[in-house]
């Protein structure tokens, strides 16, 4: 199903998204050398319940994983990248922490993702990959405007992941959302130019460039639902929902100002 939302469903859109990012926000905050994933965890449910919204994730079965989730938004650790489940692990110094938080307010979903280094510890190559999902997700979000197709987002954000030299997964990718959270179209991270689904006002997408060090490959955890990388390297993943505008895309998961 592709949703396009009117101007009332919009509004709530941006309700939920700033949510999304303030909570976000929040976690990276608290989250320190010592802190553990069921806490972050526990501090999402809090404040997405006590904002009167709605997890995407508790309930959540589909065919790729062992659901139901049953959190309330993942957290991936180092060689982890996508659908980390929240367990009993303390952050160390030097940890690449990826928070994943989708969530539902007045029936409108938002989604968004973080990649960053726990504690004092610098380390180039963790900063490279955070940095460069980063600048893939800039270079996406600049090509979504109407009339172009989904195909110029992905060779956007492809680009810029080709040229910092990282393998590029088409798995897991980008994908639409509203009043449910994961919808079609899908959005690859990699693609070719004016192909797929033409973008109109009122579509919202949330673009979410992941890379791995070294490989293209992916590993499922015991839990069946982490996925890491296959050869243990770093990986990194950003995200922001997007709305297609009469002019471009607006961001809906910045922080909130409240």
């Amino acid at each position: 199903m592709i949703e396009i939302l009117n101007s009332k469903e919009a509004a709530r859109a941006q309700v939920t998204g700033a949510l999304v990012g303030k909570i976000l926000q929040t976690l990276r905050e608290r989250s320190a050398v010592g802190t553990n994933l069921l806490e972050i965890d526990t501090w999402a449910k809090e404040m997405i319940l006590g904002a009167g919204a709605e997890s995407c994730y508790v309930d959540y079965a589909p065919s790729f994983g062992r659901g139901p989730f049953g959190h309330y938004i993942c957290t991936a650790v180092n060689d982890a990248v996508l659908h980390g489940l929240p367990h009993d692990y303390a952050l160390a110094d030097g940890d690449l922490l990826t928070l994943d938080l989708a969530i539902s307010k007045d029936g409108i979903a938002a989604d968004a993702a973080i990649s960053f280094v726990v504690g004092q510890s610098k380390d180039e190559e963790s900063a490279k990959l955070i940095e460069t999902t980063q600048r893939a997700l800039a270079a996406g979000i600049a090509a979504a405007k109407p009339g172009v197709k989904i195909g110029d987002i992905s060779y956007a954000i492809g680009a810029v992941l080709r040229d910092a030299g990282y393998p590029i997964n088409t798995e897991f990718g980008g994908h639409g959302i509203g009043s449910t959270m994961h919808q079609e179209p899908h959005v690859s991270n990699t693609g070719r130019p004016n192909r797929g689904y033409k973008l109109v006002p009122g579509l919202m997408l949330a673009l979410e460039p992941w890379v791995m060090t070294d490989t293209a490959n992916l590993i499922t955890d015991p839990d069946g639902w982490t996925l890491r990388s296959a050869t243990g390297c770093r990986t990194a993943h950003t995200e922001h929902t997007i709305l297609i505008t009469e002019v471009g895309a607006q961001i809906m998961t910045l922080p909130s100002r409240g």
